[in-house]
């Protein structure tokens, strides 16, 4: 069976979707926006603040149910363009203690609200 994650302390879903779901010992969150929740506006700077804020939305689902980024498994990060790769990359690399998740990262033709970056992922117990 599969169980809602939902918290306050990240921004809610902005569509037909839920923050994370939990089933099977493994928890798939939504592509995270680099939404502030306190404004509700992304965080101002460029693609490194983006990615710092996404992982502070990413941390805050995860506390949710008792986890950490030690225990994502896999990312996707979604980039509006391949050239913004190496910003993002110095800030991801510095989330992780130890071993590395397996990761995917694409460019696409555009991401919700025009954010630099998106990142989607799942941990495991």
């Amino acid at each position: 069976m599969k169980k809602v994650i939902s918290t306050n302390n990240a921004p809610a879903a902005i569509g037909p979707y839920s923050q994370a779901i939990e089933a099977n010992g493994f928890v798939f969150l939504s592509g995270q926006l680099p939404i502030v929740l306190a404004t509700g506006e992304f965080a101002p700077g460029g693609v490194k603040e983006q990615t710092a804020q996404a992982f502070k939305n990413i941390a805050a689902i995860l506390s949710e149910v008792g986890l950490t980024t030690d225990n994502i498994v896999k990312t996707t990060v979604f980039l509006a363009d391949m050239s913004l790769f190496a910003e993002m990359n110095e800030v991801y690399a510095a989330q992780f203690s130890g071993s590395f998740p397996a990761r995917s990262a694409f460019a696409v033709k555009s991401l919700p609200k025009n954010a630099l970056v998106e990142i989607e992922l799942i941990a495991a117990r």
